[in-house]
């Protein structure tokens, strides 16, 4: 699999899901994007997180308050680089996506999932039907 894998994504989508990565801050695809849709894992396709729920965090990556699918999200207690944190991986795939903080806004949860925008593919609300997601289209109706 890690094969066909390599075939089909891009350097930087490779590292980040299948190697524990992280991309640049600042200079990724996803971090001042703002268009309504959802955002799905690069690797199954699975949805993770909703544009109704991202935020600008000015942390350099995408952040959103809360999962999409709660069930496609697995977390992870991470001491690597010497810091404590919580991973943040898909459940289907398996995939890195990135970290969990406590220091989103409140009036969101609270909660900051920091996403790598090479881990996700964004769906635009008009295509969401045409892309089998007809099922998300009403939360942007």
């Amino acid at each position: 699999m890690r094969d066909d894998l390599k075939e089909k994504l891009t350097p930087m989508q490779y590292h980040v899901t299948q190697e524990n990565g992280t991309e640049p801050p600042f200079r990724n695809e996803y971090d001042q994007h703002f268009e309504e849709g959802i955002y799905v894992d690069i690797v199954s396709g699975k949805p993770l997180f909703s544009s109704k729920d991202k935020f600008d965090s000015h942390c350099g990556w995408p952040s959103f308050a809360k999962p999409l699918e709660s069930e496609e999200i697995k977390e992870n207690f991470d001491t690597s680089h010497g810091m404590r944190r919580t991973e943040v991986r898909s459940a289907t795939a398996d995939s890195h996506l990135g970290h969990l903080f406590p220091d989103g806004p409140s009036s969101l949860g609270g909660l900051r999932y920091c996403i790598n925008s090479a881990a996700l593919r964004f769906v635009p609300k008009d295509q969401l039907e045409a892309e089998g997601y007809s099922e998300y289209k009403q939360l942007f109706e």
